[in-house]
């Protein structure tokens, strides 16, 4: 199995330019919120911990989170904290009218991605993802590592990253 640094440096060479950065911190929760509601339904007649119905949402995040966890312990128990989260919100939402449910759904991953492909853009490179699958399940905990890196967090991981894939472009303001 590859390491969180394998995994986070494979994600980051699609991502030095800092405006695809910034990007993602609003593309990528909107689109995996959307995948949330999205597979809230059905939700099954048993009741997981916190009252969330069981669902596909349900499923995939415990499978997610089990993957975040073995990565890393720190990262994973907050990614744990993030889907629980998103699965509070979504379940309510799910019980809705059925153009409720998909608008909100479809709404958030369209806006997401078109977000997403903004960034890209500016990156000059396609998503990781049309690359490597694998792409989809690390986008959010890049995410989060890039807020922690901000925040002072984890240097080690910022730099094991920086020194595989480079350090995060500054951008240049065009000449006047």
């Amino acid at each position: 199995m590859k390491t969180l640094t394998d995994q986070l440096s494979q994600y980051a060479d699609y991502h030095r330019d800092p405006r695809n950065i910034l990007t993602h911190f609003f593309g990528v929760p909107m689109i995996q919120m959307a995948v949330v509601i999205l597979l809230s339904r059905p939700a099954w007649g048993i009741v997981a911990l916190g009252g969330v119905p069981v669902s596909p949402a349900v499923v995939a995040a415990v499978l997610a989170c089990s993957y975040y966890l073995l990565l890393d312990l720190r990262y994973g128990l907050t990614m744990v904290a993030v889907l629980a989260a998103m699965l509070a919100v979504a379940a309510p939402l799910a019980q809705q009218a059925t153009g409720v449910w998909l608008g909100w759904g479809l709404g958030l991953f369209a806006v997401g991605w078109v977000i997403q492909f903004i960034g890209h853009y500016y990156e000059g490179r396609k998503p990781a993802f049309m690359d490597d699958i694998v792409g989809l399940l690390i986008g959010p905990l890049f995410v989060m590592a890039e807020m922690g890196f901000g925040l002072g967090l984890r240097r080690e991981v910022q730099q094991a990253i920086e020194a595989r894939s480079g350090p995060v472009r500054q951008h240049q303001a065009p000449a006047s």
